[in-house]
């Protein structure tokens, strides 16, 4: 029973997460929840005996295309004072 519980809770987690991923507008917070998604997925390998399978989600997924995808965002997005006092000037 609580196995079922722990199941239902994070595969809610997981569906909406997924879901602020694609609704968010801030490449920020959808990067944030991508992870949150990504990591309720290695529960769910967990909670199915695959322990090497979910420490290999965290590994490659939460800490390397992740941690990508965030520089991705830090470098590539504008800073919005700046460009304004630019322009005024």
């Amino acid at each position: 029973m609580m196995e079922t519980i722990a199941f239902a809770l994070f595969a809610f987690v997981t569906l909406a997460s997924a879901l602020c991923v694609v609704l968010l507008q801030d490449p920020w917070h959808s990067a944030l929840m991508l992870g949150v998604a990504l990591l309720s997925i290695a529960v769910h390998y967990v909670m199915l005996a695959a322990e090497f399978v979910a420490m290999m989600q965290i590994l490659v997924y939460v800490g390397g295309v992740l941690i990508l995808i965030t520089f991705a965002v830090m470098l590539t997005q504008r800073d919005e004072q700046a460009s304004d006092e630019v322009v005024q000037t």
